[in-house]
């Protein structure tokens, strides 16, 4: 049985993904484990986390699934970053495309709303 996901996002750049990072999420790294890694955590079990790898760097895919999709991307571009469209698909999902300086996609993603 899984319990923990660790997201990596190989960088060149490590000191300016970090700070690019710290933006998107709004607050400096939970842990630091070396001199070329930082991590988030972003839930009870998953962590998302850039690590300087020049020769992978540029490659990641990731989707985030958010609550308040409008609410994250407000957030984000007040901290300077911005956001790929919003858009939506057949079941009601919206999502928004993100990349990083080094070229990483991050898919920001919110289920539809729950039917009651």
């Amino acid at each position: 049985m899984i319990t923990q996901l660790f997201a990596g996002i190989p960088v060149t750049d490590y000191a300016a993904s970090l700070a690019w990072y710290e933006r998107l999420l709004g607050r400096p790294a939970d842990l630091l484990p070396s001199n070329d890694e930082a991590a988030w955590r972003l839930t009870d079990s998953a962590w998302i986390y850039i690590v300087a790898e020049p020769t992978r760097a540029g490659a990641a895919l990731h989707t985030l699934l958010i609550e308040d999709l409008d609410e994250f991307l407000s957030g984000v571009a007040a901290r300077g970053i911005e956001a790929g469209p919003v858009e939506m698909i057949s079941d009601g999902s919206r999502f928004a495309l993100l990349t990083d300086p080094e070229g990483n996609s991050l898919k920001l993603g919110q289920p539809p709303p729950q039917q009651s």
